[in-house]
């Protein structure tokens, strides 16, 4: 056989392979063994949360479900150690809008690549961020907290832990001309306590992390919304569009696995994501903390990364935030 021949035979047998794979993973039980959803932020948070409702429902199907928080550096740490998992359908990280789409303009260098090193599962829905100060703060609206910064030249700090909470302070920043500077912080917990102890003026959080942190008693209030409009669950939070009209921003939770993970068993995680959506329980428990379901397919999913990391590099631009 001549050498072109040899490598053509080559060629097609490991396409034969290749398509059995694929089709032993469609037909084969999922999960077939425990599952590892990677939270790259600490215990407590709305991704935690989010991996955890997931993980519970995911676990009626006989399969364990270990939801490990590796927290630190805005969410690079959990996420690069992810692209490390075997690429066998069974390994997720918890993607937000943070570590997909926000991160590669935030950090000069990333090590990992959304694109490259993942692959988009799917959605579990959108969220605001929430504007929290402390409840004994003299400012109860945005404009309110506008008119203090501008009253003391960046006498205001506030806190951020995430691309989520970090670029709408920016952007209030940048749109209203006051002087303000940011605190980083490695969770939110540390946000809460500094902020009822008056070491930062405001912050925003994700509604998720807000949720818990907003209860009454906790000492903190709300006085504003990224949403571009009133949530109708929650009509006393007014959007800070209603001061700055045109001021809006959402983030997500979803999950991304691996890239090299076999299209069809990243098929069946959708499948899965879609089902626990679809659950009374489950939308409950999402709605309750702020969180908007909402599910995609594969593709739509992956659409749906591009757009948003394009929203993401302008609302990094209009910010005027230097890379890290």
């Amino acid at each position: 056989m001549s050498p072109i021949r040899r490598r053509a035979a080559a060629g097609l047998a490991l396409a034969a392979i290749a398509g059995r794979a694929r089709a032993q993973a469609a037909q084969e039980p999922w999960p077939a063994r425990p599952v590892r959803i990677i939270v790259p932020s600490a215990p407590g948070g709305g991704a935690d949360f989010t991996a955890r409702v997931f993980g519970r429902f995911l676990e009626r199907r006989g399969q364990p479900v270990v939801v490990e928080n590796r927290p630190g550096a805005g969410a690079v740490i959990g996420t690069d150690a992810a692209k490390s998992m075997p690429p066998d359908g069974h390994g997720f990280v918890l993607a937000t809008n943070s570590t997909h789409a926000a991160n590669p303009f935030l950090f000069r260098k990333l090590p990992y690549d959304p694109l490259r090193d993942f692959a988009m599962v799917g959605l579990f829905g959108s969220y605001p961020s929430i504007l929290v100060v402390d409840a004994r703060a003299p400012y109860r609206d945005v404009a309110g907290l506008v008119a203090a910064a501008r009253a003391r030249p960046g006498g205001l700090f506030f806190g951020y832990y995430s691309s989520s909470s970090r670029v709408p302070a920016e952007l209030l920043r940048a749109a209203t001309g006051a002087e303000m500077a940011g605190v980083s912080y490695r969770n939110v917990t540390q946000i809460l306590t500094d902020l009822r102890g008056g070491e930062v003026a405001f912050a925003f959080l994700d509604a998720l992390s807000a949720a818990p942190a907003l209860q009454e008693g906790s000492g903190l209030r709300a006085i504003g919304s990224s949403a571009p409009a009133r949530d109708p669950r929650r009509p006393e939070i007014a959007a800070v569009a209603e001061t700055l009209p045109g001021f809006a921003m959402e983030g997500w939770m979803g999950l991304a696995a691996p890239a090299a993970t076999p299209p069809a068993l990243l098929a069946r995680a959708n499948a899965a994501m879609a089902e626990a959506i679809a659950a009374p329980e489950v939308r409950k428990a999402f709605e309750e903390q702020g969180l908007a379901p909402r599910s995609l397919g594969l593709e739509a999913a992956r659409d749906f990364l591009a757009a948003d990391t394009a929203r993401w590099r302008e609302w990094v631009r209009i910010a005027g935030i230097e890379p890290e």
